[in-house]
């Protein structure tokens, strides 16, 4: 992810600088949550989506047939499995069209992220302005002579402004209790049907 630097960031209002930061620890925290040996696999396979891993294997293949030819030919002297398009043509295509889609995936994962990410801002920027309008809208009321002066309890609830950071920390907690509940009613079902 790339992070904005300081100058962008106080070039910013507040409240945006505010939910940056909040979409940011949260990603922070859930990459801490992710153990080792998962982060290393991704890794690994995060290397098999970018396009010098296309161009090395198109490298590996035409070197492998060229060594293979000039082995046949007698110029080269070559104990190892030789690579023809009859035997390993079909093979070579089918992992490189897979690294391909592969690539075009990860690319369209990072859109996707990046697009998610700017509709999360974009959500908290307009329940904020929302909230300001009804602030506004609840201070005429009351200055305005003519309108009668009431409690209402919902626009003075709806006035509060909600924390970022407090609302990313429910919905974590929220959704952590029901990963839990979900695995215990996998193992409920599992024991019920066992118990068959």
């Amino acid at each position: 992810m790339n992070y904005l630097s300081t100058s962008d960031i106080h070039r910013l209002p507040e409240q945006v600088e505010k939910n940056i930061e909040a979409i940011i620890n949260l990603q922070t925290q859930l990459e801490r949550k992710i153990p080792v040996h998962q982060r290393i696999l991704e890794k690994i396979a995060a290397t098999f989506g970018k396009p010098w891993f296309f161009y090395a294997q198109v490298i590996f293949f035409a070197v492998w047939g060229y060594c293979s030819h000039l082995a046949d030919t007698g110029v080269l002297v070559w104990d190892l499995p030789r690579f023809t398009l009859e035997e390993q043509g079909i093979d070579a295509a089918s992992l490189m069209i897979a690294t391909g889609v592969l690539i075009r995936q990860t690319r369209e994962e990072q859109l996707e992220e990046k697009r998610s990410h700017l509709a999360l801002q974009v959500n908290l920027l307009t329940e904020q302005k929302i909230t300001k309008l009804i602030r506004l809208v609840e201070e005429l009321r009351v200055d305005l002579p003519g309108v009668r002066n009431r409690h209402d309890a919902e626009a003075e609830v709806m006035q509060q402004t909600a924390n970022p950071q407090i609302v990313l920390d429910i919905l974590q907690k929220n959704l952590t209790k029901a990963g839990l509940e979900e695995e215990v009613l996998s193992t409920e079902i599992n024991i019920e049907v066992s118990g068959y």
